[in-house]
């Protein structure tokens, strides 16, 4: 039962499927239901998601799997099919957009909706449209989501992990301000460790603290990021659902079994990568203006190195030999235990340069479609290359 004063009068929610991978795969594998699941893959990679179970453990999202583990050494641990879950998330998501045009997936598994004026539509307020779009997704599809009802996108969210599993939560107007006071300020969207430092420095560690925090002040000290936190801890959240935003860049990363400092080695992980990230960028049907390289040392160090690309790119070809330019300027003989490569600054593919590619991106991007339409016809391994082959191998030695 849910109850409260605004409940009728509200309609930003969010959504947000509840352990939706490891959900998935114990739907699938009902022989898992009482046991503790890790989505994740490798001796030294990272957790992508648990289920409750293993959550109980200790157990997180980004851990280190050879800590998830030692938390919890029985837990089934199941390596992502992204494939299952894309088609998941694609008929929830459908679900949602039924009720209102106004949603905005944040990822596979959550989304914002805005259900202003969708009353006469399905005769009823958002608050009771919202329970039986929850109540449907878990009889169609065997997964669990949990909702939360407010004012504004950021109240909305917070809402939807306050009784999770299968939540409803509701945050109003009135009670938010009292309600965001004692939590600490790493809750507000944007607030990273960097940032909590930060304000923590000057004696603000709770979101109430920067709500009494002179405006001037917090502008004066941290900018227009600061007018946005008074905002955000007054409750005040002025961003609307936006259907169509861009997403801000496509990544892909890889964590080895054992430390890499060999170029060529390196490269073929990364020539990977860059195949993965140029086959997403072609079916969001977008292209990326800026290549990103990251590596991690053996000792943890985080490298970033980005670079602006000639002309907008949706092809491995183009975005490999940027970024392997950058490798050569990091692989010195250090040991890497992680590389990724990334696009990012995104343009509609349709808009890129004017609409039309340079002879050579196009003459890439053209095989580069032939051998995705093959890949659609027979799966996605009736084409590999040598690279790929060569870097599988050693991972198996």
């Amino acid at each position: 039962m849910v109850a409260h004063d605004e409940l009728f009068t509200l309609t930003m929610a969010h959504m947000d499927c509840d352990a939706f991978y490891a959900s998935v795969e114990k739907r699938d594998r009902p022989e898992l239901r009482d046991q503790p699941v890790i989505v994740g893959g490798g001796v030294r990679g990272v957790v992508t998601t648990c289920c409750y179970m293993a959550r109980v453990y200790g157990v997180r999202s980004a851990m280190p799997m050879f800590k998830a583990l030692a938390a919890c050494p029985q837990a089934v641990v199941i390596k992502p099919d992204f494939a299952k879950y894309k088609a998941e998330s694609k008929g929830i998501m459908g679900m949602l957009a039924e009720l209102t045009p106004l949603v905005q997936p944040l990822s596979l598994d959550e989304a914002w909706m805005d259900l202003t004026g969708t009353e006469r539509l399905h005769g009823a307020p958002a608050a009771l449209t919202l329970a039986r779009l929850q109540a449907r997704i878990e009889a169609e599809t065997g997964l669990t989501v949990s909702i939360g009802l407010a004012p504004n996108k950021f109240l909305a969210k917070i809402a939807s992990d306050l009784d999770k599993p299968r939540g409803f939560s509701v945050i109003g107007r009135q009670e938010a301000q009292t309600f965001l006071a004692p939590r600490p300020v790493g809750l507000l969207p944007g607030v990273g460790p960097a940032m909590v430092k930060s304000l923590e420095a000057v004696g603000l560690k709770t979101i109430g603290d920067l709500a009494r925090e002179d405006q001037k002040d917090l502008a004066r000290r941290f900018g227009a990021q600061g007018l946005r936190l008074h905002d955000l801890a007054h409750g005040r959240d002025t961003r609307p659902v936006d259907p169509d935003q861009v997403r801000k860049g496509i990544s892909a990363e890889t964590t080895f079994n054992t430390d890499l400092a060999d170029y060529g080695a390196l490269e073929d992980r990364l020539a990977g990568l860059c195949e993965r990230v140029a086959r997403q960028a072609r079916a969001a049907g977008v292209a990326g203006k800026v290549a990103t390289l990251k590596l991690k040392t053996a000792d943890f160090r985080l490298l970033t190195r980005r670079r602006a690309l000639a002309e907008p790119t949706q092809t491995a070809k183009s975005l490999l030999a940027v970024s392997r330019e950058l490798l050569r300027h990091e692989a010195d003989g250090r040991s890497f235990r992680l590389i990724g490569v990334g696009l990012s600054e995104l343009t509609p593919a349709s808009q890129a340069g004017g609409g039309l590619f340079s002879g050579d991106e196009q003459r890439s991007l053209n095989e580069a479609q032939t051998a995705d339409a093959i890949r659609a016809r027979f799966g996605p391994q009736a084409l590999t290359t040598g690279r790929a082959l060569r870097s599988k191998a050693v991972d198996q030695d």
